[in-house]
């Protein structure tokens, strides 16, 4: 487990998960390593890359927020270790993408409305009205959770409505992807402006504070310019009254939560919250990951 930057979730799931599966998880930091940059000498990824999938049965590779200075460095540096490894290599977030968070989120949605005790049936899904609603939050984040969670809710036939204040659009390739799957579902896409009206109808409602698109400007991330000035925005508040226009909506979120500013605590700790479901799930998912794609390298 290569960590560029810090985790909760991400570091304490993958390692239980390897534990549970009778493998061992090596914590591995940035600075465990020395590479070559264009302002310093060190090893290669493409030689790290090697070496490493000759000792480990697999590579996870977690590279965002701290740890990048240009919009998709992460993803691009997690692709270059699958480039040179004969391993599997497990993207566990960089600042595009965030694939185990997307498969615990869909777990946390298909265990509240699937029929009890039948096996995972993903068409209960369909023509879900989905929410993804920026919200205030002094915890400034990257794109990836969002990104993922949007492209795997209109890949499995949900209405997908993205609400953001004017500045804080989404990767448009992304944007691109998710028209595409709503197409083939003959199902709906919308973007909106309005802290509120997405609420209406809506069968789950994800709030997340993400950065702006001038956060990359120069490409550079400034988190904290970020962090002040999402607070101006006062209505970007996911909150009870809101919740209650929906229809009867679960509440989901891929934590940390800023609480009091993303969500009202009356809404992220109420009976329809599925935040912790969400975040036990990642372990579930992961072993499945894991035994899928090294399980024969064990036998």
């Amino acid at each position: 487990m290569f960590f560029f930057n810090s985790s909760l979730r991400t570091r304490l799931s993958f390692e239980i998960a390897a534990t549970e599966l009778g493998g061992h998880a090596i914590y591995m930091t940035r600075d465990m390593c020395r590479f070559k940059t264009d302002i310093q000498a060190g090893e290669t990824i493409e030689d790290a890359s090697q070496v490493m999938s000759r000792l480990a049965s697999g590579i996870g590779i977690r590279a965002a927020e701290e740890a990048i200075t240009k919009y998709g460095e992460g993803n691009q540096l997690i692709l270059e270790f699958a480039k040179w490894s004969d391993k599997p290599v497990i993207n566990m977030a960089d600042d595009r993408f965030h694939p185990c968070q997307g498969l615990a989120d869909v777990l946390g949605w298909l265990e509240h409305y699937q029929k009890p005790k039948e096996d995972l049936d993903l068409s209960c899904l369909k023509n879900k009205n989905f929410l993804l609603t920026w919200s205030k939050g002094k915890m400034a984040r990257t794109w990836s959770s969002v990104h993922e969670t949007i492209l795997i809710a209109s890949r499995y036939g949900m209405n997908v409505t993205v609400a953001r204040p004017e500045g804080y659009d989404l990767d448009n390739n992304v944007y691109k992807k998710v028209e595409e799957n709503t197409r083939k579902h003959n199902t709906e896409f919308n973007i909106i402006n309005s802290p509120s009206k997405g609420y209406e109808d809506a069968h789950i409602v994800y709030s997340r504070n993400w950065m702006s698109n001038v956060s990359y400007e120069d490409n550079q991330l400034k988190s904290e310019r970020e962090a002040e000035s999402a607070m101006e925005f006062s209505d970007w508040i996911t909150t009870e009254e809101k919740m209650s226009k929906t229809d009867n909506a679960i509440f989901t979120h891929c934590m940390p939560i800023d609480r009091g500013n993303e969500v009202e605590d009356a809404v992220a700790s109420g009976k329809n919250s599925i935040i912790y479901n969400v975040a036990e799930n990642r372990l579930h998912v992961q072993k499945a990951l894991i035994a899928l794609t090294m399980g024969n390298l064990f036998g």
